[in-house]
């Protein structure tokens, strides 16, 4: 394994194989910027490296993974920014659940054959920040599924992080409305052999994060009819201010190719809003007692109770075992400090409630 494996699982998306690879490069015209060359250089070097032992990988694992059983997952879902890597980091805590973890999403090709050599040499390993939120991350951590789909299926708005210059593009695979059934289905199928690798390793419920499934709901329940969800939200001036941050932070470590972020603005108030037109257009299609809402205020405030009270809504059996592990696990994140977010200006904050009503008085919050 080389230092690039190390370090590149949260920062770029370095899972493709070669063929998928040039694919992907070849749809966008070969711009790649020179500015960026560590990125696109790292993840065609991995590329040649993911496809051997991905071939490798299907002979070894291929019947079993075909023939595994995905058990109905617990999707954690809510806008970036909004909590949802903490709620997922809280919920990880139960080991009768499975998580993907961030090697897992970084390398769905080959992370079967991997996973013991990855265990043996990253034991004890460094953890990294997140560099917008100073949360502390290691390959083990719980990671986002989106990176492994769009590794997976080259349909994902994650995409557009790397590629920038074709990002309203690659939106569309946000909710696939606009996608083909042939793209969806493609998606679909990617999504359940990724899960299917995933309960191979585990054979435990998994609970899966991933913002962009929000927009989803409906193609989730396609899938998994008796699934669980879980909504964060938080106001969305904290949202707006953080997801700022983000994409100049950790989407910038992505990029392949320049870009100006002249527009970065209109670009985040165009994605929460067609975002949140999805979900609260179609949370109703979830079977009663299947979903939970929460606000992330009241999760920092309480997290062990937020907890409790997502383990009875959803009649998770099993709450007072994990109790004592979810108290110490707070409790070792008690010396944690959020970054600080300078206020938005009056007009910006206008201009988000005007674009944004609906999504303020769904969950509760005043502009």
């Amino acid at each position: 394994m080389t230092n690039a494996d190390k370090s590149s699982g949260i920062n770029t998306l370095v899972g493709f194989t070669l063929g998928d690879w040039l694919r992907l490069v070849r749809a966008n015209r070969f711009a790649l910027s020179w500015t960026y060359r560590d990125q696109w250089m790292l993840a065609t070097v991995l590329s040649i490296r993911n496809s051997r032992l991905r071939s490798k990988e299907m002979k070894r694992f291929g019947s079993k993974i075909k023939s595994t059983v995905v058990r109905p997952p617990i999707f954690v879902v809510g806008h970036w920014r909004s909590g949802t890597t903490l709620l997922h980091s809280l919920l990880a805590v139960d080991d009768r659940f499975a998580y993907p973890n961030q090697f897992q999403v970084t390398f769905p090709h080959i992370f079967l054959s991997l996973d013991e050599i990855i265990k043996k040499r990253l034991v004890g390993a460094e953890t990294e920040k997140r560099p917008m939120d100073n949360m502390e991350v290691g390959y083990d951590s719980p990671g986002e599924d989106e990176f492994a789909l769009a590794v997976l299926s080259l349909s994902s708005p994650v995409l557009g992080w790397m590629f920038p210059r074709r990002a309203e593009f690659y939106d569309r695979y946000l909710t696939f409305r606009e996608a083909s059934e042939v793209e969806v289905d493609a998606w679909r199928q990617a999504f359940l052999f990724f899960l299917k690798k995933l309960s191979c390793c585990h054979e435990k419920r998994l609970v899966l994060k991933s913002p962009q499934h929000t927009a989803r709901i409906r193609l989730l329940l396609e899938m998994f009819p008796d699934a669980h969800f879980i909504h964060i939200s938080r106001h969305p001036y904290q949202v707006f201010r953080s997801t700022q941050k983000l994409y100049r932070t950790a989407v910038a470590r992505i990029r392949v190719q320049t870009a100006s972020d002249v527009h970065l603005d209109d670009a985040i108030i165009r994605r929460y809003r067609q975002m949140y037109e999805a979900y609260l257009a179609e949370r109703d299609l979830i079977p009663p007692g299947h979903l939970h809402e929460l606000h992330f205020e009241e999760l920092e405030q309480d997290m062990l109770g937020q907890v409790r009270e997502i383990y009875a809504q959803l009649s998770l059996d099993g709450f007072a075992a994990v109790e004592p592990k979810l108290r110490r696990y707070i409790e070792a994140m008690s010396g944690y400090q959020k970054n600080p977010h300078q206020p938005l200006p009056d007009e910006l904050k206008q201009r988000l409630a005007r674009a944004w009503q609906p999504m303020f008085d769904a969950f509760g919050y005043e502009a």
